[in-house]
């Protein structure tokens, strides 16, 4: 890159954003912010019973991470969200029009196995489906890359920060 973007990375649970946006900051050299640390507790007790985030939720966690993305314009950053809907991404653009999304994508079964392999996390698989339903992917006009995330998680960092690259002014 040939500035200090901040990158949203973004996609349905179980994607590997917790994983890949620590190895994608690491590979632009700048820090990366666990987008579930922004979730105030109402939420993750949501989520932990099985109930799906309604937009009233997620307001003030998008709000949340839209500081932080603004605070790091300039110097560059790597934030999870899910940013699954076109109005949550447009509200962080908001707050910080220079983010960047990456958006993590890839087959339901392989992303509904990692979920179900995964320990100690608050997100039931239960909620993939309505996760997946709610997913409107980047618009042509949005500024981002979409990544497969088949492979291991260097692999899909790897071509993550590729494709990021490759973006113009980046």
């Amino acid at each position: 890159m040939h500035g200090p973007h901040v990158v949203v990375v973004m996609g349905v649970s179980g994607t590997g954003k917790t994983t890949v946006g620590p190895l994608v900051a690491e590979d632009l050299g700048v820090p990366y912010a666990e987008g579930d640390a922004f979730h105030p507790p109402r939420n993750i007790a949501k989520m932990t019973a099985g109930q799906p985030l309604q937009d009233e939720d997620r307001w003030p966690w998008l709000d949340a991470i839209g500081r932080w993305a603004h605070e790091r314009a300039g110097y560059g950053g790597v934030v999870s969200s899910s940013a699954l809907k076109r109005a949550y991404r447009d509200r962080l653009r908001a707050a910080a029009p220079g983010v960047v999304f990456l958006h993590l994508t890839g087959d339901r079964g392989l992303i509904g196995k990692r979920m179900a392999d995964r320990k100690g996390h608050f997100m039931p698989s239960t909620l993939l489906e309505s996760q997946f339903a709610t997913l409107q992917p980047l618009a042509a006009d949005e500024r981002g890359v979409a990544v497969d995330v088949s492979g291991s998680p260097h692999e899909i960092a790897e071509r993550a920060v590729a494709a990021l690259r490759a973006l113009p002014g980046m």
